[in-house]
Order: C-alpha cells, then structure tokens, then sequence
C-alpha cells in the first residue's frame, strides 16, 4: 500500500526479495494505492528480482481513480476498465486474485458479479474475491447466481478489531471463503511503538496515516497492547509476532497481510512463523480483547 510513498522502489526491491526467500507468495495491492505507483512499482520488479510465476499477485478494483463514469465503482464498464489498466501498470496478462475493494450500492451485484465472471472467461482473472464487505453484502454476493464462486474476503481483523466475529466471519466460515486480515497488527499499534508517545518516524506522525493509527489509540487499545507485551516477554519474542500469530490462527484465516514500511519491518513480521502460542497465552489475550456479542449474534439463552 505504501509503495511509492513511503517505500521507493529499491527498498520494495529489498523487501520483495526477502519475503521470497523466505518463501512467500501472495503480493496484495490496489489500483488506487498511491495512484497507482504501487502496481507500476511490482511491476517493474517482476522477472528482474522474482519470477512472475512464482508469486501470486492480488489487486482490487471499485474504489475511484478518476472522474466520469468508468472511474471507479462496481459497474463492469468501470471494474472491466480499470482490471485493463491494472494489468498495463503491472505488466501481466492475469491477475491471479482480484478483489472488489468495497460494496457499491448504486450497481446491482448481479452486475457486478458479470464483470468478474467476464474477466474470468477471458483469462484475465483467475480468481475473485472481495474486500471490507459486511456480512450481509458478503453472503448476497456468494448467494447470487455467477458462473465463478468467490473465494476470499479481505476485511480489517486484529486483537484491536474483532468486529468481523460478529457476523463477516462466520458467514465466510460457513460459505467457505477464505479470510485475508489487513491491519492485523492493529494499524502498528500492537507492536507497541506507541506506548509512550508517537515516534517521529512512525505512520502515527505522518500527515497521510496519523488518522488512521489514532483511531485504535485508546484505553482499550493500551489494556490489550499492555497483555501482548507481557505475553511477549514471557514468551521471549516481540509484541508484533504474538499479535500477528494470533491473527494467523483463527479459524478461517489463509494469510494476515502485512503492511511492512520496509525491510526489518517484514523479516520481524516473517518470524512469527516459528511462534506458535500456548493455549494458555491464546485464552488471556481472547479474553482480554473480547467482543461484546448481542442478539441476534449472540443465542437466547
């Protein structure tokens, strides 16, 4: 998401390389991510530093990029012209996942969903997915007529928001759709950077992000942060890997997305793959970053 703004092109270089090594494949981005740049960036390092065919690459389309009509939104003139323009700036003939980045209301899903399906039958789609779609929107969209099922749902998902256990995931569980959390470090408040104070070199201190962190930036936010932090020192690791383990394994989840500023940022991500939590240390932090769950969520008794 950041690439082109806050990460230059050789460090989304150094970056891309590591997460290969290490054995990584799904590339997330968005045509709109920094107008743009973020997919002409990936695709200029596809071939010179990892294979296409090595990496399965996601992009999502809906949100605007222009004015007019084909500018943005659900419609499939709109969906159909910017997957063209996704793929020119990446340089492929396919897109291995493609997302509808949020529900538009002013197109009739069924509508929508033909565009996918038309992408799909010319081979510039493999899959399709969704993205930051209620729950309601998410089963109507899986329970309307295509040709093609889709198979994810990309929503926000962390121990500082669990709003999707609601209803998003288990709608997903029960369609079998695949989870794909972003900001499952709780927007980088989880790595416990902002415990006291905003670092000067944080997104929490940008102009373009400070709103974004500030909105989990609060006391239940700090009793959470505070629980990972004392799990992490008993465990022996760092706050990021317990929260971003914990993300990892919840039922439905295929693959946190992490949004790393640069290289250090991604191999600390990386580690949690050797991090597996007690039950012990899973319970406290479910418990202290429970939900509320109300009718009709929540069974009558």
């Amino acid at each position: 998401m950041t690439w082109g703004r806050d990460t230059d092109a050789d460090e989304a270089a150094t970056q891309l390389m590591a997460f290969a090594d290490a054995g990584g494949t799904l590339i997330d981005t968005a045509d709109v991510y920094t107008e743009g740049e973020a997919e002409r960036i990936l695709g200029g390092l596809l071939g010179e530093v990892v294979p296409r065919e090595e990496l399965v690459i996601a992009t999502k389309a809906v949100a605007r990029r222009t004015e007019g009509p084909f500018g943005g939104g659900a419609s499939r003139g709109a969906l159909l012209n910017a997957l063209d323009g996704s793929l020119r700036r990446i340089g492929v003939d396919h897109i291995d996942l493609w997302q509808l980045h949020a529900w538009d209301a002013n197109v009739p899903v069924e509508e929508t969903l033909s565009a996918l399906d038309q992408a799909i039958f010319a081979g510039k789609v493999l899959y399709a997915g969704v993205s930051n779609y209620s729950g309601w929107q998410l089963a109507t969209a899986v329970l309307t007529p295509s040709s093609f099922p889709l198979i994810s749902t990309q929503v926000e998902y962390s121990l500082l928001e669990r709003g999707i256990e609601r209803e998003v995931a288990p709608a997903a569980l029960h369609h079998g759709l695949g989870l794909l959390p972003w900001a499952p470090l709780g927007r980088g408040v989880l790595t416990g950077k902002y415990r006291n104070g905003t670092p000067p070199d944080s997104r929490g201190a940008s102009a373009h992000f400070a709103g974004y962190v500030e909105q989990h930036r609060n006391e239940r936010a700090a009793r959470i942060v505070q629980a990972v932090a004392t799990a992490a020192d008993g465990l022996g690791t760092s706050p990021l890997c317990v929260a971003l383990a914990w993300v990892r394994d919840r039922p439905g989840v295929v693959a946190p997305v992490v949004g790393a500023r640069d290289t250090n940022q991604l191999i600390a991500s990386l580690e949690t793959e050797q991090l597996t939590l007690p039950p012990a240390i899973r319970a406290a932090l479910d418990d202290v970053s429970a939900i509320e769950l109300g009718y009709p969520e929540r069974p009558m008794p």
